[in-house]
């Protein structure tokens, strides 16, 4: 009887070792005009998430969604013994890749990933409990832009701060944010995580409805493209 107990334990954990994976993740931007802030990139439990569409965000969400910070959902993925790698890097301009290494345990079966777009008021790329393959391989996924519903899309600047209406405007976008836009709208009647409706824009660097430029920092979704390799 405990040599049977012992094969079964043993196969038990060769069975859980097989399912951990060592992951190489390569994050590029496809825009023409829009910045990354820095990306939280975690392996985790599937009955965890950073976000849900059609739910209101948590407070984690809001603050990197509005403000570029991802260290609530940083936390988030600690709280559950996560695999995490963070970029906290300079922004990740348009045509950028970004290269991560990661070690999943063999209860992280999911991979998710934010970041927020700048210049916008609450959106942000993201990939939502994607299941990580079993087998080996190179597997290509392409990532739409959310918006977190916390914040009305006035386009205008401000402080980027959570609750606070307005866009973070950091370098190297001083130079190509105008100033002065009225603002594109006051409210959102989606209030839940949901697809972006993308950038209005204007043609006016100095005056308008919005600060940003319509020629440039528009997009259509995907935004983002990610190569996961399954070693």
């Amino acid at each position: 009887m405990k040599l049977r107990n012992l094969i079964l334990s043993t196969a038990l954990l060769s069975g859980a070792a097989a399912n951990a994976a060592e992951l190489n993740i390569e994050f590029q931007n496809l825009t023409q005009g829009i910045y990354f802030t820095p990306i939280l990139v975690a392996a985790h439990p599937a009955e965890s998430s950073l976000f849900e569409t059609g739910e209101s965000a948590s407070d984690e969400l809001q603050m990197m969604a509005e403000g570029g910070d991802i260290s609530g959902l940083a936390n988030i993925i600690a709280g559950v013994n996560g695999n995490a790698a963070e970029v906290q890097a300079e922004l990740t301009a348009p045509g950028m890749s970004r290269s991560f290494a990661l070690s999943t345990d063999a209860n992280n079966t999911v991979l998710s990933l934010t970041s927020m777009l700048l210049p916008t008021n609450d959106a942000f790329v993201g990939l939502d409990n994607w299941t990580i393959p079993t087998e080996a391989g190179t597997y290509t996924l392409y990532l739409n832009a959310y918006d977190a519903g916390t914040e009305a899309n006035d386009e205008i600047r401000g402080s980027g701060a959570p609750g606070q209406a307005g866009m973070p405007v950091p370098p190297p976008l001083e130079a190509l944010v105008g100033t002065g836009g009225s603002g594109v709208t006051a409210e959102e009647t989606n209030t839940t995580v949901h697809i972006h409706r993308g950038n209005v824009g204007d043609s006016m660097n100095d005056g308008g409805i919005s600060d940003i430029n319509s020629s440039v920092q528009r997009w259509l979704n995907p935004i983002a493209k990610l190569t996961v390799t399954v070693q």
